[in-house]
């Protein structure tokens, strides 16, 4: 049966390399399942999703798909989408509330799955709008696992400038390691960036 999934993680949980895992896994079989992003991620080109260890699949905007979904509401008219056995969707954190509940809908009309992949929470520790609708009505809400630089479980997402966090700013910037570093809820608030080991490996001393 066709379940809406919230699967959330911290920067690099590896939340886009399972969502290609999963897609593959879906093709592996047979069955035909696509991948979607919102057009606010730019990253890694246009089209195109990548994950950290380098896994990368071509993609298909959430705001072509829902065009699609809507324009079949309201003409009757059938697309290939309707195929489908399976929607992932990659950054969900930027998708709209709007989107969120099409997506909701063609879960519950044509009893497919639709898994989210995103972040929960932004670089100031607050919902973005598109996991907080996520978090309200997903059938199913999972963690993907990471640690923080001390071994804890990271649950924040802080944006950092030469090696300081920084608390104000535009909730969307779009950015990777060098922008972004997962850390627990104690070195979040203290503000403290990086361990000994990473600190040493950034100055490119020698770890005794």
């Amino acid at each position: 049966m066709g379940k809406l999934y919230f699967r959330y993680g911290a920067m690099g949980s590896s939340k886009t390399a399972n969502a290609l895992m999963v897609q593959y896994n879906y093709i592996e079989k047979g069955q035909k399942c696509i991948l979607l992003k919102p057009k606010t991620d730019d990253r890694d080109g246009e089209k195109i999703v990548k994950s950290r260890m380098g896994l990368s699949a071509e993609a298909t905007f959430v705001e072509e798909f829902i065009d699609e979904v809507k324009n079949e509401w309201f003409t009757g008219k059938a697309e290939g989408w309707k195929e489908l056995d399976c929607v992932i969707v990659d950054e969900a954190q930027f998708l709209t509330e709007e989107q969120v509940d099409i997506l909701a809908e063609v879960v519950d009309r044509y009893d497919l799955p639709v898994i989210c992949y995103g972040l929960r929470t932004d670089f100031t520790s607050h919902l973005f709008p598109g996991s907080k609708r996520l978090m309200e009505i997903a059938n199913y809400i999972e963690e993907v696992p990471t640690v923080c630089w001390c071994g804890r479980r990271a649950h924040f997402n802080a944006r950092v400038s030469d090696g300081k966090i920084v608390r104000t700013g535009e909730q969307v910037m779009v950015g990777g390691n060098e922008s972004y570093v997962s850390l627990c809820r104690r070195h979040f608030l203290s503000g403290e960036v990086y361990g000994k080991r990473e600190r040493e490996l950034s100055d490119g001393t020698k770890m005794n």
